[in-house]
């Protein structure tokens, strides 16, 4: 037992600070077994945490007039008391970054603390889909490298010419993710002389490839033509940067930028349920360890309830709060349903799981935490207990019919359509249209065919607005088809 308080009142200070991250640091690392990056604990303003929103919370960021406009409507809202701000945020680089409030009490502090510098930390760290993806030793130079270089454009060509092709690389950033190949590690300084070798070799590539004016009749085609692409293409972002047949180099090299950064944020929106799931699990153990061994007091724990259970409430689907599942609630109460089919499993746990009644919980848990992504990690974790307690059915939504019909409840057969339609939903839900480049005219008038993939119908105003974007990018006719042969749009030029 240690037996002496980390701090008797809710005054946050520096040297309590310190106190408080060493023994989240103890509790996380000898009793969690927890490998995280050596942490960086900054203190910030309502204000300055509005600024993170607009960037989405990186620490280094390019200015546009979008994060502008976020700022300002976001700032409104925390004014007029429409919206609270987070407690924290956390950069995933190395060393970890957590922001925390100034506003925050010395007990939101130590929460901040667990929550962020060891369980997102432990997170980024250690799942797979993170080591794969994203290079944390490298990011902070990589947006520093970012924000200087688009700064030195808009210096050179105009504000008003950078924006124009940030809207449209920001329009269909979500299309501009490679889900098959895994990023290069570069420092800024290799970043910039693969630069300077990209623009080279681009002048003299495309000038070979896009040599010829279009003919002027379809006589003067090859005889074979090949296709191009070879077979349909779902980064638009890359393929728009390699091959637009007159754009000049800086601005292929702000699509690459805005590209590499939304490759960097990919596995976030892949993980966001177990990353702030795990994250909860972290801050609810460390918690309550510092109480039983006497480290904060019994206020200090009530305190962390009240703040604790209003992040991990599940408004029914009939509740007026409801919004859809929320991915802390869903995330935490898996995470610790792990713990409890290890610790106490009942005969339905030892039906649907192999691990039941593993004396080793942190094991499956820190297993859990490496190895899955949010649709796989539902697919292998959700049990007939949470789904219970959540209250979760399936319905099945005939557009042409007057009702919704239920398909799932709670009995094994329900159980197990139910984790698979979540999982489905979750699946879908993290991923843009599915949009593929289809054909270039390369030999006609040079335009750009995209064909959409998927069953559900686009928005025809959506989609026209962000055709126009695309071609001025591109520089030709863009032209947009549908499996749905009454949806059809081409955005034309000037």
């Amino acid at each position: 037992m240690v037996n002496r308080l980390l701090f008797s009142d809710n005054d946050w200070s520096f040297s309590r600070l310190d106190a408080v991250d060493r023994a989240c640091a103890q509790i996380a690392q000898e009793e969690l077994g927890l490998d995280t990056y050596p942490n960086q604990l900054e203190l910030i303003s309502a204000e300055q945490m509005l600024d993170a929103y607009a960037s989405i919370g990186l620490p280094v960021y390019y200015a546009h007039w979008s994060f502008g406009k976020q700022h300002a409507i976001e700032s409104g809202q925390y004014k007029r008391g429409e919206m609270g701000l987070a407690y924290e945020l956390v950069i995933n680089s190395n060393p970890c970054i957590s922001y925390l409030m100034e506003e925050n009490t010395m007990t939101m502090q130590t929460l901040v603390i667990a929550h962020a510098a060891y369980g997102h930390n432990a997170f980024f760290k250690n799942n797979v889909f993170f080591q794969q993806w994203t290079d944390a030793e490298g990011i902070l130079d990589y947006l520093s490298f970012a924000q200087s270089y688009i700064a030195a454009c808009e210096e050179r060509y105009g504000i008003p010419e950078v924006s124009t092709v940030l809207d449209a690389a920001h329009a269909i950033a979500r299309n501009g993710i490679d889900r098959a190949r895994r990023p290069r590690k570069l420092s800024a300084r290799e970043e910039e002389m693969r630069r300077q070798e990209r623009e080279r070799y681009l002048e003299q590539q495309l000038s070979e490839i896009w040599r010829t004016l279009p003919p002027s009749s379809s006589s003067e085609r090859p005889e074979k033509e090949s296709r191009f692409p070879a077979e349909p293409t779902e980064n638009l972002l890359y393929f728009i940067e390699k091959n637009a047949p007159q754009m000049p180099s800086w601005q292929r090299e702000i699509l690459r930028i805005v590209r590499k950064i939304n490759q960097y944020l990919y596995p976030q929106g892949q993980t966001k349920i177990m990353n702030e799931g795990f994250a909860c699990f972290v801050h609810y153990y460390i918690m309550h360890r510092l109480h039983e061994t006497g480290q904060i007091t019994d206020g200090s724990l009530l305190e962390f309830y009240a703040s604790h259970t209003a992040v991990v409430f599940q408004p029914d689907y009939d509740d007026p709060r409801y919004s859809g599942i929320n991915p802390y609630a869903l995330g935490f109460a898996i995470f610790r349903d792990i713990q409890r089919i290890c610790v106490a499993p009942t005969e339905e746990d030892r039906r649907f799981f192999s691990f039941a009644g593993d004396p080793d919980w942190k094991k499956q848990i820190l297993f859990a935490m490496r190895e899955f992504r949010d649709d796989s990690f539902i697919l292998q974790y959700l049990s007939p207990k949470v789904i219970r307690d959540l209250h979760l059915f399936a319905l099945h939504n005939d557009p042409e019919s007057e009702s919704y019909r239920i398909t799932a409840i709670h009995d094994d057969a329900g159980y197990r359509e139910i984790r698979e339609r979540l999982a489905q939903q979750v699946a879908e839900s993290s991923r843009p249209p599915s949009i593929v480049i289809d054909k270039v005219d390369r030999w006609g008038d040079r335009h750009l065919e995209l064909h959409h993939l998927d069953a559900t119908p686009l928005s025809e105003k959506d989609a026209q607005s962000t055709l126009e974007l695309i071609q001025r990018l591109w520089g030709y006719d863009v032209l947009l088809t549908s499996n749905n042969s009454e949806f059809r749009l081409a955005a034309r030029r000037d």
